[in-house]
């Protein structure tokens, strides 16, 4: 071997070891940035197995916050924070009472709009708008369309040919109707049947960070560092995010802010210490519930989804952007669906039923 191929393999060499002893470069957090560092689980059961972990493809939706998430936070880092604490984004009363709205029992008098489907020689039944697994079958080897039965409701009585657009699929006919009944627990007495009609749901408030007067300035952020992230995991008991806001667009050059929702504790203290560690334009928030509420509740929900499938829920997660309750998307807000969510919290929890009692 000639010297310089010596030097050259030893230079080689030493560069090899060189980069195995640096730290690999960070890769990009996209759930990070999209969900604002929140672990919000989303509980889908799937239509012919177990459970998996994939977002809903009904809408989940939320009960309006009767008080403005922004009424009392600080607008930046330089704004003075307000005395006493923050308060919560709504109330648990709130949330507890909107829950009983949707209560139903046997004999009240329900409806429920969506899907309808009807096996041959079965009683149709609606059906709520559950996740479809993204599964590639050929042209013509689809199955045919069904509804799992802890989540299907029987309408006893349904006129099948009154369905709107109603067609047949491979020997199974599918619609889209309104119908009112009577509940009979997990199955409707059909009194009323009409096309199908969009279910009133609250308007969602989401997170908004105030504007400082001057508006928001371009600032770098260290949000990322590690010590801001160290920071932020050690407060999960008071805090939930961070979410990232872009005021003026996502242009080169335009300000993002940092969102913190405050669920416990004084908001004042916690910018301060806040403030010896981040740098950047950020702002806080009142929310209902912090980081570990949300995995507390969120693990209680899953438990009981995988746990008691007659409780019909098909879809749940966490308080999400808007700082109120966690989410569950269910059948029917039951009795025995509100007596198996007691200990989690029902003023913790909002629920958002396919079938909904009429008054």
């Amino acid at each position: 071997m000639k010297q310089t191929d010596e030097v050259d393999d030893l230079l080689t060499r030493a560069g090899a070891r060189w980069r195995a002893d640096q730290e690999a470069p960070p890769e990009p957090d996209l759930e990070y940035m999209l969900s604002g560092g929140r672990k919000h689980r989303r509980w889908v059961p799937a239509l012919a197995a177990a459970s998996v972990a994939v977002v809903a493809a009904g809408v989940i939706t939320v009960l309006p916050n009767p008080q403005s998430p922004t009424a009392n936070a600080p607008a930046s880092p330089a704004a003075s924070a307000p005395a006493g604490g923050t308060p919560n984004a709504g109330t648990p009363q709130t949330f507890a009472q909107g829950n009983d709205e949707f209560l139903v029992k046997p004999g009240d008098k329900v409806q429920v709009s969506g899907q309808i489907v009807a096996a041959p020689g079965k009683t149709p039944v609606f059906c709520p708008p559950l996740a479809v697994p993204a599964i590639g079958y050929p042209p013509g080897k689809e199955p045919a369309p069904s509804c799992p039965d802890e989540f299907a409701v029987k309408l006893n009585g349904l006129d099948l040919d009154k369905v709107p657009g109603i067609k047949t699929v491979k020997g199974v006919r599918v619609g889209a109707a309104a119908v009112t009944g009577i509940w009979r627990g997990g199955a409707i007495d059909v009194e009323e049947q009409s096309a199908e009609k969009q279910l009133p749901y609250p308007a969602q408030n989401e997170l908004q960070c105030p504007v400082p007067p001057g508006g928001w300035t371009s600032k770098q952020s260290n949000i990322s560092s590690t010590a801001v992230t160290k920071f932020l995991a050690a407060h999960a008991a008071q805090i939930d995010g961070p979410i990232f806001r872009y005021p003026n667009g996502t242009s080169r050059g335009a300000p993002v802010v940092i969102l913190i929702g405050i669920a416990h504790g004084d908001a004042s203290v916690f910018r301060e210490a806040f403030e010896k560690v981040y740098q950047g334009n950020y702002c806080v928030v009142p929310v209902l519930l912090s980081r570990s509420d949300n995995e507390r509740i969120s693990n209680a929900i899953g438990d009981l989804m995988s746990k008691n499938k007659a409780l019909g829920i098909y879809g749940a997660g966490g308080s999400g952007i808007y700082g109120g309750g966690a989410s569950v998307s269910l059948v029917a807000y039951t009795p025995e669906v509100k007596a198996a969510f007691t200990p989690v919290g029902l003023d913790l929890i909002q629920f958002s039923p396919q079938v909904r009692p009429v008054r």
